[in-house]
């Protein structure tokens, strides 16, 4: 027996929404896509290995609809995924954990420019090499991605805007594709998105001013 064979039963439907069959691999990746997203608004370290076996399931699931580009990225989340975990669990050198804090400027120069990059060199590559329908929302949705998640591997406060942002683009695409569950975990993907906004910028926002105090009391 191949891994074809031993993979076959997550393609298999489980139920039927909107007159399209959902798969396995689309019921699994749901449950834990949306665990996964949770534990990070509450920063709770095993994000990282639930994460990770939510990317081995959008594999498949984004292989089967064609977005390879979006298959693809779930590879680099695993890697990601495996420093983001080490950087989580080494900390900070303060609390002894990695404290949130907000991206600098001089971190905005380049991972701007690499996500223009990335998505101008992947729709390319997409239009050229693939027979995906969506190459240019394709390449986006997946440089942005990228860079909310190396943000999200340093606890960095906008991670959450780029994931939003991509959650805009990312709940009509899967529709588009017939990928209704997935388009719905999105935009439970974007509610916990804004919880975690509001949670990471009220935590950033009191280690500022907690650092801030001895300051003016000296002053």
């Amino acid at each position: 027996m191949d891994v074809a064979d031993l993979l076959a039963p997550l393609q298999q439907p489980l139920v039927t929404v909107l007159d399209t069959p959902v798969s396995w691999t689309e019921v699994l990746g749901f449950g834990s896509g949306a665990l996964c997203v949770w534990l990070v608004a509450r920063q709770h370290i095993a994000n990282w290995p639930i994460g990770i076996a939510n990317n081995l399931f959008f594999i498949l699931l984004f292989t089967g609809a064609g977005l390879y580009a979006d298959a693809g990225l779930q590879v680099v989340y695993i890697a990601l995924a495996v420093y983001g975990w080490w950087s989580w669990a080494a900390g900070g050198p303060d609390t002894g954990r990695l404290p949130v804090s907000r991206t600098s400027a001089r971190a905005w120069w380049v991972l701007a420019p690499a996500a223009l990059a990335a998505t101008a060199l992947l729709t390319v590559l997409l239009d050229r090499a693939t027979d995906s329908t969506v190459p240019f929302w394709d390449a986006l949705t997946t440089a942005l991605s990228l860079a909310a998640t190396w943000g999200q591997c340093r606890k960095k406060v906008e991670s959450w805007y780029l994931w939003i942002a991509a959650d805009v683009v990312y709940i009509p695409l899967y529709a588009h594709k017939g990928l209704y569950l997935t388009s719905l975990l999105y935009v439970g993907f974007m509610v916990l998105c804004i919880i975690g906004l509001r949670d990471w910028r009220r935590e950033q926002t009191a280690r500022t001013e907690k650092a801030a105090a001895p300051a003016e009391a000296a002053a």
